[in-house]
Parts: structure tokens; sequence; C-alpha cells
């Protein structure tokens, strides 16, 4: 084993991300289907459990269960959106006070 390369990406790290979608359609197998989740889980390449704990929430929570972090990105993008406009007010506030004062000759610039 000396001197053997291990390619890193060939490492299983455990943990796995799957997308809203693949989930949903993973319970749906089981709940409308009629499927048995040991069977769905072992064709999926999942662990029964994992299928088990993804169909508990989504019947707790229906729609909006399996978010993910999409919704961290779009909160992202608002408080970029956000610090850009208050960054805007500033520079707006500082040209009024600039353009607001009057010139050698006593009238506003």
């Amino acid at each position: 084993m000396e001197g053997e390369k291990v390619d890193i990406s060939a490492v299983n790290t455990g943990m796995r991300r799957f997308d809203k979608a693949f989930k949903v359609q993973a319970v749906k197998m089981v709940t409308e289907e009629g499927q048995k989740a040991s069977e769905v889980a072992r064709s999926l390449g999942i662990h029964a459990n994992v299928l088990y704990n993804w169909k508990r929430k989504y019947s707790r929570e229906g729609d909006k269960a399996f978010i993910g972090k999409g919704h961290l990105t779009e909160m992202t993008a608002l408080r970029r959106q956000l610090r850009n406009a208050e960054i805007e007010i500033e520079i707006l506030k500082k040209a009024v006070g600039i353009f607001s004062k009057p010139t050698e000759n006593g009238s506003l610039s």
C-alpha cells in the first residue's frame, strides 16, 4: 500500500444529498403505488430508515417538506439587495448634501 495514491472522489463520505423531487417520488412509490419501503429503498440505493424518515416528514409537512437550502440562497440574494440599496441611499444623501451647499456667490450649487 505504500506509495499508492487514493482517489479521494471514490471515498464514500456517507452523506449524499437528494433533491426534493427525488424524495417526494420515493415517498410516493411507497404511499401511492403501494410498494414496500424496504424494496424501494434498496432499488434507490438508500437505507430504509432514510426513506421512513422522508415518509414521516412528508406526511407531517406535505409540500413544505424538503425545502433544502434554496431558501438560504434567496435570503442571501435579498440581503445583498438590501445592502446595495442602503449603500445607494447613503450615496444619495451625501450627493444631496453636496449639491445643496451654497456656493461662494450665494446660490445653490
